[in-house]
C-alpha cells in the first residue's frame, strides 16, 4: 500500500463529495480538514473504502462529515 495511492484516493473523495453537494473542492477540503475527516476517516479507512463503488464511498464520506460536524457543533453552510 503506497502513500501516493492513498492520497490520490483521498483527493478523489474530496472532489466527489464537493461535486455531490455542489460546492468547490476547496470548500469541501476546508470542511473535511476542520473536523479531521481526511486523516481520521478517509486515510485510515482506505482499505475498506477503496474497494466500494464511488457512489457508496461518496455517501459514506458525506455521512461521516455530517456526523463529525454535528459532534463538533459545526453548522455546514
Amino acid at each position: 500500500m503506497k502513500l501516493q495511492y492513498i492520497l490520490i484516493f483521498a483527493a478523489s473523495c474530496v472532489e466527489a463529495a464537493a461535486r455531490k453537494v455542489g460546492c468547490s473542492t476547496g470548500e469541501m477540503y476546508r470542511r473535511m480538514k476542520r473536523v479531521g475527516l481526511i486523516h481520521g476517516f478517509i486515510i485510515p479507512g482506505y482499505e475498506a473504502l477503496h474497494s466500494q463503488s464511488r457512489e457508496h464511498v461518496t455517501e459514506d464520506v458525506l455521512g461521516a462529515l455530517r456526523i463529525w460536524e454535528e459532534k463538533q457543533g459545526i453548522v455546514a453552510a
